[in-house]
Formats: C-alpha cells, structure tokens, sequence
C-alpha cells in the first residue's frame, strides 16, 4: 500500500486487490482508500446462491479467497463505457450471508451504512474489513470501474456476479478488522 497526499493534505491510502491478511491489518476504520484491481458484485440473490453452495459442500462459480465484493446492481452501460451508474446498496441486507462469506476466504465488501454485529465480530474472527462507499453517486463512482464482465448467474441481471476492475475507486474504511467503526460505534 501507498500513501499519497493530495493538494488539501488529505491522507488516502492506494490498495490492490486481492487483499492480504497484513494489508487488512493496517487499515483503520475512517481510512480513505482508493481501491484498484479486481472487484466483484453481488447482492442478495447472488449471497443466497454462494451460501447454499457452501452448505451443500459444492464448489462456487468464482473464486473468493482474497477477494472484496461490492454491493451493487448497476444500470446498463452507456456507449462506450464499461458500466452505467454503479452506486453502493445497503450493506445490512446482506449481514445474513457475510460472515459465511467471510469465512470461505472472501477477504472485504463495499456499501453503505451499517453492519450488524455478527457481521462485524466476523471481519475480526477472519481478518476481514469493509468499506463504506458514498451513495446517491453512482454515476461518479462508475467513472472509477474500466472494465465489468458477468461471471455468473446471469439470469439475475443486475444482481448477477460480475468482476469489475477498479481504477482509484473512492472508500472509507467503515469497519476494520480490530472492531473499529468510522460510525462511531465500537464493539
């Protein structure tokens, strides 16, 4: 990781995905990153989906370990661009399947507003963390997406799993893996 200052002497912080366990480490929740690398999507259906492939001991359609899942069902892409408006969905609906999620080697997840505390307690059992991406800007934040391809479950169109590829795309820590949160509220 790489810190660079801009003109306003705001700290942010460069990763790239996949994400180690030592990178997690030294994220603290308020942190602003700029995220690059490879992404996927996901919402709902695609956590139910993941999750009964877990319990029934069969193997997953994409590769989890390392990885961060964004929260996000973005429109169709304009001409020209990869994706359309690509803002974050909220996180909580998918605190049922997170810290299954988590402990199959998938490493953060992107959205907005808050996180259980099972969830939470699972980013520090499995050294996890998650970001806090800023909603109502979708089209903003689909400038910073150069790359989408649809992995699987293309049948749920806009909740399918897709991998993008990140280029500087703006977060918060929101919840880090030693039980900080930039909400505020500590476990």
């Amino acid at each position: 990781m790489v810190v660079v200052r801009n003109n306003n002497m705001d700290e942010k912080i460069k990763i790239q995905t996949p994400l180690s366990d030592d990178a997690i480490r030294s994220l603290r929740a308020g942190d602003r990153v700029l995220i690059s690398g490879v992404v996927l999507t996901g919402r709902d259906q695609a956590h139910k989906r993941l999750c009964k492939l877990i319990d029934d001991g069969k193997p997953l359609p994409v590769e989890l370990t390392g990885q961060v899942i964004y929260y996000v069902g973005p429109s169709p892409a304009s001409q020209g661009r990869p994706i359309g408006a690509a803002g974050p969905t909220t996180s909580s609906r998918m605190d049922p399947f997170a810290p299954k999620l988590f402990a199959a080697g998938l490493k953060g997840t992107i959205g907005k507003g808050y996180r259980g505390d099972e969830v939470r307690k699972s980013l520090k059992d499995n050294i996890c963390v998650h970001f806090a991406a800023i909603g109502g800007a979708g089209a903003l934040l689909s400038k910073h997406i150069v790359s989408a391809e649809v992995l699987a479950y293309e049948e749920l169109g806009t909740e399918a799993i897709r991998k993008l590829e990140f280029a500087d795309f703006p977060a918060v820590v929101a919840y880090d893996c030693h039980g900080n949160s930039a909400y505020g509220n500590e476990l």
